[in-house]
């Protein structure tokens, strides 16, 4: 197992004041984070009453982890729900319930333990990620209800660019539907954390990246599962067209009643 230049972060590691760390802040990530800060001053689009988007293009893994924690943290009962999407710097990610066993050859590309459900992943350019920061408390949502709409959005947005995606009994997140010669294969990843009623992290799909690193890993804890984007499936399209498709249909899904059926043509 070559775990190359890995760098592992706990997730319970201590966020420390912007100017308290910078003395001893790294350059690259100091650089990263002040990235990270600019893109969040930019002016939110309003998806719906209550519900926020912020588009962040590239952004570092780390920074914007430390930014959701803390987003989480200060938010009070009036704060309107947010949407981030982004695309990250290449990382492999762990969940509290990750094996060490499951990181086969990381090379160069960092590890970081995270506060996240689930086992471990990757996120690169070309994947579109969506941060989810909602009150499901405020919602009257229950935990699996959110991972239900969450899927559905997916489920939608990839049904608009012609793809057939399905969900799989005990394996959060959603895989290539039947009748395409690789069904089966992962093509979005889930994973949440909630805390006082709210939630962070969220779902990645796969649009237009390099797919080799995933080799370094079992994907999601799963030992030779075949991950694949849209660019492999004929789809050619930008991240941040996926992105936002999958926030308009997550924004619709949200505006309907609390333990509402979710009906999907593509959902077995």
């Amino acid at each position: 197992m070559n775990l190359g230049n890995t760098l592992i972060r706990r997730y319970d590691a201590p966020m420390t004041p912007p100017e308290q760390a910078a003395p001893q802040t790294p350059p690259a990530l100091s650089a990263a984070a002040g990235a990270l800060r600019d893109a969040l001053a930019r002016r939110a689009q309003e998806l719906a009453p209550g519900l926020l988007l912020r588009s962040l293009g590239l952004q570092a893994y780390v920074p914007t982890w430390d930014a959701m924690r803390a987003f989480t943290q200060a938010r009070h009962a009036d704060t309107p729900d947010e949407l981030w999407l982004v695309e990250h710097t290449p990382v492999y990610t762990l969940g509290q319930a990750a094996k060490s066993e499951h990181l086969l050859d990381t090379g160069d590309i960092d590890v970081v333990q995270t506060d996240r459900g689930g086992q471990v992943t990757y996120h690169g350019p070309g994947q579109t990620v969506v941060y989810v920061l909602l009150d499901i408390r405020r919602r009257r949502w229950m935990v699996r209800e959110t991972v239900n709409r969450l899927e559905e959005a997916v489920i939608r947005t990839l049904a608009r660019l012609g793809v057939v995606g399905v969900r799989r009994p005990g394996a959060p997140g959603i895989y290539l539907g039947a009748p395409h010669p690789r069904a089966g294969a992962k093509i979005s990843a889930l994973g949440l954390k909630v805390r006082n009623g709210c939630t962070y992290h969220g779902v990645s799909i796969n649009v237009d990246m390099d797919l080799r690193a995933f080799a370094g890993i079992n994907p999601c804890g799963y030992p030779g599962l075949d991950t694949v984007d849209l660019a492999h499936l004929g789809v050619h399209t930008l991240v941040d067209t996926v992105g936002m498709c999958f926030a308009t249909e997550l924004a619709m899904l949200a505006g309907t009643p609390a333990a509402a059926p979710l009906e999907s043509t593509h959902t077995s």
